[in-house]
């Protein structure tokens, strides 16, 4: 449950079946291919790790610095966390995992605890949040997309 004032978004989408997706799916995403247009400190996700990720197109794109604060790396479990930095529209922290299940299911599931933080972030209201799922959903479809 997130805390007064904050929002929870969660979804999953299965993104493909046995090792060989979990393998290729977890390193998409820990070496920032779900995030193609980030550029980050590191080519691949660590902990202290800084990206900035881009919304919107050009010079109307907003900023959206994170820092990594957290790396799963399990046998049948990788991700990673992040939190947002100082000039982030939103101000919370968002998880990534890609799970492999006993059944042979690979799964990612992202999770964002946030808030407005900017002021056009605030004023967006319900609008801001439309957003934030709808680049979820696409952060889910990245990485199906990437199924062979």
């Amino acid at each position: 449950m997130a805390p007064g004032g904050f929002a929870e978004l969660r979804r999953s989408r299965r993104v493909g079946s046995g090792l060989a997706d979990f393998e290729r799916a977890a390193d998409a995403l820990l070496t920032w291919q779900m995030h193609r247009r980030a550029t980050a400190s590191h080519e691949r996700v660590e902990t202290g790790a800084v990206a900035e990720l881009r919304l919107g197109v050009g010079r109307l794109g907003l900023r959206a610095p994170v820092r990594v604060v957290d790396v799963v790396d399990e046998p049948t479990r990788r991700g990673f966390a992040y939190g947002t930095l100082p000039g982030h529209p939103e101000g919370g922290e968002e998880s990534f995992v890609v799970e492999l299940g006993e059944t042979g299911d690979v799964t990612l599931t992202i999770t964002a605890v946030s808030r407005p933080s900017s002021r056009l972030a605030r004023l967006a209201g319900q609008v801001g949040r439309r957003v934030q799922s709808r680049i979820t959903d696409r952060y889910l479809s990245a990485l199906a997309d990437d199924e062979g």
